[in-house]
């Protein structure tokens, strides 16, 4: 008689106990699936909301001056006459060792125009990519600008300049469409007028230059500063500075859902470990008769030793795929309660994997005691105690 036949045959006659065994697995895997794999949805969602507050990383031209601009006000002047970025580099960001943290590269180019006798700040920017990083962008009227003529209007600047959508503005003798009027944002872009890259660099005179970049990272693995340093070597004349109180929120946020995570899982696994030994001792103990006759027609320790273990090999990979796909349709079902207008991240495949892997060492670690205790049984003290 084959060793597999007589375990399968064990699990057949025993299937209330073997069932009991295989939901406790089930329950221990699917815990542990349904905490990481909410944690995973957690973390990329929190990720998305929290890159919506904007650039953690800008880059801006090298100065020898000291700053004149304290608390929003600038003792100095205004000094748009920088050095700016060669627009064809601008790829090179995208080359650095971490560019898979990189988001969002909002590049702008800035400068001076004169409309209606007043001194107004022209940013030429990219539209898509800067309406992405900056979400609190709201028109109060008309539409984002579309087409190469569209300019939008911050909310002081439309008031003080007197104009509204639909009207025709003149920046250096060229006519553009007013779009859409910026709601109050309490920063910079509201005394501006925003215009496409292009039409920005034409009206300033400066095709093919940059005066600063606006780059929204999520450093997951990597240290926010390495990433600056790598950037700020492609860009030597340039200063590179990280908004470390952004990231670290975010890493703080993450770090502790997954030490939560850890810990339920580390108590929940040990939990299943004692069900699954008590079940596997329950039934060696039943088991006294058989296992005896086992040794007494000449089973060595061995034999014994590999019915149990494989009986819990079976079970134990029942168990982390029911576990498994369990684990998911909780964490899919749960995600909304735990984040309004959370979204599930998706079946994690390796984690499908190290489930499995988990369910069955549990399973086997849990029945090496009572799989010992059986193989070590004397034969006679067996048969005596039918």
């Amino acid at each position: 008689m084959k060793l597999h036949n007589i375990s399968l045959g064990n699990i057949q006659r025993r299937k209330g106990k073997m069932l009991f065994l295989v939901l406790g697995l089930v329950m221990g895997i699917s815990t542990v699936v349904t905490l990481v794999s909410i944690t995973e949805s957690m973390t990329w969602n929190i990720e998305q909301r929290l890159n919506q507050f904007g650039a953690n990383i800008v880059m801006v031209p090298k100065s020898d001056r000291l700053s004149l601009h304290y608390g929003g006000i600038n003792v100095g002047g205004v000094n748009y006459q920088v050095r700016e970025f060669d627009q064809k580099k601008l790829s090179d960001i995208r080359t650095i060792k971490n560019h898979k943290n990189l988001s969002i590269i909002a590049p702008k180019v800035l400068g001076p125009v004169t409309v209606k006798n007043k001194t107004v700040l022209l940013m030429g920017v990219v539209f898509e990519q800067e309406l992405a990083l900056k979400t609190w962008w709201h028109k109060s009227a008309g539409r984002f600008p579309e087409r190469e003529n569209d300019v939008m209007l911050g909310s002081r600047a439309a008031a003080l300049l007197g104009y509204k959508v639909g009207d025709t503005i003149r920046l250096s003798d060229r006519a553009f469409n007013i779009a859409a009027i910026l709601r109050p944002t309490g920063a910079s872009e509201d005394d501006a007028i925003m215009v496409s890259l292009i039409a920005g660099q034409t009206v300033l005179g400066k095709e093919g230059k940059l005066s600063m970049v606006e780059i929204s990272a999520f450093c997951q693995g990597c240290p926010i500063s390495e990433m600056t340093l790598q950037i700020a070597e492609k860009f030597p004349h340039a200063k590179v500075t990280a908004m470390k109180q952004a990231v670290m929120s975010k890493m703080q946020s993450i770090e502790m859902f997954k030490s939560f995570s850890l810990g339920v899982s580390i108590l929940v696994i040990l939990i299943g470990s004692l069900l699954v030994m008590v079940t596997m001792m329950g039934s060696v103990n039943e088991r006294t008769r058989e296992i005896g006759i086992f040794r007494a027609i000449g089973f060595r320790r061995g034999h014994v030793m590999q019915i149990i273990l494989l009986e819990a090999l079976l079970l134990g990979i029942i168990g982390g795929i029911m576990g498994f796909v369990t684990g998911n349709l909780m964490a899919c079902s749960l995600i909304p309660m735990v984040i309004k207008d959370g979204v599930f991240a998706g079946i994690n495949s390796t984690l499908g994997i190290v489930s499995l892997f988990m369910a069955v060492a549990l399973s086997l670690l849990a029945s090496l005691y009572p799989a010992v205790k059986a193989s070590n049984m004397d034969p006679s003290e067996a048969l005596r105690a039918l």
